[in-house]
């Protein structure tokens, strides 16, 4: 698997179940890739189609080959609620090395509630010689 940079450009979603009875759901974004987790801003009030256009970085060095998104409800008096999550296959951009917007869908208990669109851009690693093959560069020096 290749090493490098994963930019992730979050940009909207539409069609997120809004059951708040009295005012409209606040929508964040948790980006999951491994270990490594970043989270977006709140959109107050934006309703069932929440406008982010945020960029987030990770560093790819192992084998996971998905990116998770947890669409999430911000509250105030309890805790926050799930609005659903959707999985992103990481094959293709690492391939071409950059991925337009794209929509993918949103899922809760098995079942569509809404998409999520994001961009993706892979920068590979770099070695000395110009290869992007891995993370250890031989030493040029004699000991």
């Amino acid at each position: 698997m290749p090493r490098g940079t994963l930019e992730v450009i979050l940009v909207s979603a539409k069609g997120l179940e809004d059951n708040n009875f009295l005012s409209s759901i606040d929508p964040y974004v948790i980006l999951t890739y491994r270990t490594q987790e970043h989270k977006s801003t709140v959109q107050e009030d934006a309703g069932s189609n929440p406008q982010w256009n945020e960029s987030f970085l990770f560093t790819i060095s192992d084998s996971a080959s998905e990116l998770n998104l947890r669409i999430m409800d911000k509250r105030k008096f309890r805790k926050d609620d799930s609005l659903g999550e959707a999985t992103i296959p990481l094959d293709a951009v690492l391939e071409e090395g950059t991925l337009l917007e794209t929509a993918y869908n949103v899922v809760k208990d098995q079942e569509f509630c809404g998409e999520i669109k994001v961009a993706l851009t892979f920068t590979p690693e770099v070695n000395a010689e110009g290869e992007s093959y891995g993370g250890w560069r031989e030493s040029s020096r004699e000991f």
